[in-house]
């Protein structure tokens, strides 16, 4: 341990007893302390540590976290000609006011402790809406992800090719999207992580993106050369956007690519990213609860669901609603997965005319019924969180 270590323990215990912390609280402390991750400054944010025999996050101020987010917030939700008028007079046309008055207020009283992900489906043919700003952040003034566009890989994804992530184009791409995002974002305890992908097209494609076809060739893994390609391939990829964020951002976990736990993941691409990722991360519409098990025993790195939602259920016309049953369970069942980090639900906000599902309809009146029940989930968990610890 090095003189600046020391002292650094130093200091954190004689602020702990100051605030008077007994010993043994310290010990608790130590219990939850950070594990090894790729941050070179945790102090002070999010980052992780297990506690009886479970992976948790740790928050700033050092207790277990169990994510439960929310993710799709798009202001332009409430901008339709049918309802702008609630835009204009509630809010007077302004994001902030929104995000301060509507959606942080509802989110809390729902019990969900994060925003996953705000990027929403905007037409139907899959395009995202933007990202928060730095400001509108600070304006929801909670834990929150956020997503690095380094590639446009996504699965549902048509329009654009594939970087070469060995080529000189590809590092300074990243470096970049880390230089206008993560500079920015580098110093907000409430911030803890950055996605990268949502479900990269690793070894897999959908119809949309036929055309472009997979990043690696599947049928190259028959052969050890070909296996050996894509390792080095991922590792170039993985290196690259960490060094990148790393330049700009000492503090944050890195959460890594948002996996399609119902596709093709090579063990190539994940043992890859391993050293270079904090969480694995997964989207899973069909069996989060045995896919997350399943790749934390694989791994033994900590694992978030950070996309996934249940049966819709047939609403009034083509709206369907959230499946609050599902949700209580899913989330009962990740939140005893020793690896399981948190939940983020793909639920919108606000339904809009391409998702067609939402907490809230285009009016700003809720599914009562299902966030009845979400909402009971999520302080069911709360609850044991805080008898826990």
């Amino acid at each position: 341990m090095n003189n600046h270590t020391h002292r650094r323990s130093f200091l954190k215990r004689s602020v702990a007893l100051s605030a008077g912390l007994s010993v043994a609280s310290l010990s608790q402390l130590a219990q939850a302390a950070p594990s090894t991750t790729t941050q070179p400054e945790p102090e002070g944010y999010f980052t992780l540590g297990m506690r009886k025999d479970h992976w948790w996050l740790i928050t700033p101020d050092g207790k277990p976290f169990f994510t439960m987010g929310l993710n799709h917030i798009d202001p332009a939700s409430l901008r339709y000609p049918e309802n702008i008028n609630i835009w204009r007079e509630k809010y007077g046309g302004s994001t902030l006011r929104w995000i301060k008055e509507s959606v942080a207020p509802n989110l809390k009283a729902w019990g969900f402790n994060t925003v996953g992900w705000v990027q929403e489906v905007t037409v139907k043919k899959w395009q995202h809406s933007r990202a928060f700003t730095v400001d509108e952040y600070r304006a929801l003034d909670m834990p929150y992800c956020h997503l690095l566009p380094f590639t446009e890989s996504h699965q549902w994804e048509k329009h654009t090719v594939h970087f070469d992530f060995r080529s000189d184009d590809w590092k300074e791409w990243c470096d970049y999207v880390a230089r206008s995002h993560c500079a920015e974002l580098a110093e907000d305890p409430n911030l803890i992580g950055y996605f990268y992908s949502d479900c990269p097209t690793w070894a897999h494609q959908r119809p949309a993106n036929e055309w472009r076809g997979p990043i690696f060739d599947p049928a190259r893994l028959k052969t050890e050369a070909g296996r050996k390609e894509l390792s080095e391939l991922a590792h170039s990829y993985y290196k690259t956007t960490h060094d990148a964020i790393r330049r700009y951002d000492k503090h944050h976990l890195l959460l890594g690519d948002r996996y399609e736990a119902n596709a093709l993941l090579p063990m190539e691409v994940v043992n890859a990213a391993k050293p270079f990722v904090d969480v694995l991360s997964f989207q899973d519409f069909l069996d989060p609860v045995n896919h997350l098990d399943q790749w934390h025993k694989k791994t033994g790195k900590p694992v978030l669901l950070a996309d996934a939602a249940g049966i819709r259920i047939k609403s009034v016309g083509e709206f369907k609603s959230n499946n609050g049953s599902w949700y209580a369970e899913t989330l009962e069942a990740l939140h005893k997965n020793p690896g399981c980090i948190g939940f983020h639900l793909c639920g919108a906000y606000q339904r809009n005319k391409a998702r067609r599902r939402g907490l809230l309809d285009e009016m700003e009146k809720a599914d009562q019924a299902n966030v009845k029940l979400i909402t009971e989930a999520n302080l069911r968990i709360s609850q044991k969180m805080a008898s826990q610890f």
